[in-house]
């Protein structure tokens, strides 16, 4: 969100009675659901505009039945929408290229967004973390770690996660901690508020969103917006080795180094990091509580929490296993290099299911892993020709697939294994050209999956 729309003075005590809002992008993740209960519930007339039909949002328009004063304009997004409202509500996932979003921010209507609502009257303590990659499992591990070592208080979960917080405000006391994933769409936003986390957490930075943000520029200034508000009495994690290491910050930098974590039921280098990342961002949490509380000694970090953390949904996720093969769904990993990661975190012949939507980023490392390490590969999606052609001059005899269907490319795969073979779904790339969302995708593997495993265990053909 750009310097040219005003930021509405919002507080606790603003009275919302009566008052035009206009909320433009409903969604299905959440954060719009959340946005239109609040403000319906404190009296506001709100508008609902959406690109998108009542079919496709008839689960969110559903969940809001009970609501009175609530007005929707769906299947396109018009000026006639917002051009009366006091303030307009922006989902993350407009881009700043959008018509209507353009002419918004020279109009002079206040804008904010579901997470910059919540920040302006949460009156918690904050971690924030980002990044390309791992953001999402240090977020969780962060919040799991966090709140078996809290001595007093809560920690809650939120943002980009899947979780908005904007319905709890009024349970979330000060002495308690939010954890909060965030997006560089929720980033670009939070920066026109000098948003300041008490802890910043940046796992990595790699390309990304591209074709929403532009320019990699565009998308780094958004990612260290996090960085950018804080001040010395503020804690950031920056994990050692990568860019992100010599970002600017005033917050004293803080990391664990290497401590001796416990079993882990997460694979890969890469979710050792991740731990380590939330241990280091717990530690100062630590250290302000104590502050907080005039203590001179912090409450130590609940290690062994590490040992109870369940891996996430579609996050490297073992979901069946049958006749010898184990099938991961990794949908998550929509960037080359969170998949290159899933690829080095097994010994097992692979048989990989990738590709997707395209998101303008540079693929010809995720071709040459895919050439290196696996047995066999299905292709999917926009970006299947343009990841068959890397890989084919790479390693031209690999047996690859260019799939027409998650199906077609799921019964190929599984042709292709043998037992003692992972049968992984890790793309690399977005999911918007065959499916609603990530999500949707890996919970269509995820069917087709243990579907197969049943099948066998059954005895049926």
């Amino acid at each position: 969100m750009t310097s040219g729309s005003p930021i509405f003075p919002i507080t606790r005590d603003t009275d919302w009675h009566g008052r035009r809002v206009t909320v433009m992008g409903l969604g299905s993740f959440g954060g719009g659901i959340a946005v239109v209960r609040f403000f319906a519930e404190r009296g506001a007339r709100v508008l609902v505009s959406d690109r998108k039909d009542e079919s496709a949002l008839a689960e969110s328009i559903a969940s809001l039945a009970d609501l009175a004063g609530v007005e929707y304009r769906l299947g396109s997004n018009e000026w006639s929408h917002v051009e009366n409202a006091e303030l307009v509500i922006v989902n993350p996932a407009v881009p700043p290229s959008d018509v209507i979003y353009r002419r918004l921010m020279t109009s002079g209507i206040p804008c904010s967004t579901e997470i910059g609502l919540f920040w302006q009257l949460n009156r918690s303590r904050v971690i924030g973390v980002t990044g390309s990659n791992g953001k999402s499992t240090t977020t969780a591990l962060t919040h799991h770690v966090l709140d078996a070592s809290l001595a007093t208080g809560r920690a809650w979960l939120g943002g980009n996660i899947g979780g908005s917080l904007l319905l709890r405000l009024d349970e979330i006391q000060p002495e308690d901690w939010v954890v909060l994933e965030l997006s560089s769409f929720q980033l670009k936003a939070l920066d026109r508020i000098k948003a300041r986390p008490d802890v910043a957490v940046v796992t990595n930075f790699a390309p990304n969103h591209l074709d929403w943000h532009g320019t990699l520029d565009d998308y780094r200034e958004s990612k260290q917006a996090l960085l950018r508000w804080q001040t010395e009495d503020d804690f950031c994690v920056l994990t050692p080795g990568e860019v992100v290491a010599d970002w600017p910050s005033q917050a004293q930098r803080i990391h664990a180094g290497n401590p001796e974590l416990p079993p882990m039921r997460l694979r890969g280098n890469h979710n050792r990091e991740n731990a380590i990342n939330a241990v280091s961002a717990v530690t100062a949490a630590m250290l302000i509580d104590a502050r907080d509380r005039g203590e001179s000694k912090p409450s130590p970090v609940a290690l062994t929490a590490l040992s109870t953390f369940l891996p996430l949904p579609h996050r490297l996720a073992s979901i069946a296993a049958a006749a010898g093969r184990t099938f991961y769904d990794d949908s998550i990993a929509t960037t080359p290099e969170s998949a290159i990661a899933a690829l080095n975190s097994f010994d097992e012949p692979i048989v990989l299911l990738a590709g997707g939507s395209d998101k303008k980023l540079d693929l010809s490392e995720f071709a040459a892993a895919i050439a290196k390490s696996v047995k066999a590969v299905a292709l999917l999606g926009t970006t299947g020709p343009k990841l068959d052609e890397l890989i084919s001059a790479r390693n031209p005899g690999l047996v690859r697939l260019q799939a027409d269907s998650l199906r077609s490319a799921f019964d190929w795969a599984v042709a292709q294994s043998s037992p003692g073979d992972v049968v992984l779904l890790s793309p690399g790339c977005a999911s918007l050209d065959w499916f609603r969302n990530f999500k949707d995708r890996g919970e269509q593997f995820t069917k087709l999956a243990t579907d197969w495993c049943d099948r066998l265990s059954s005895g049926a053909p």
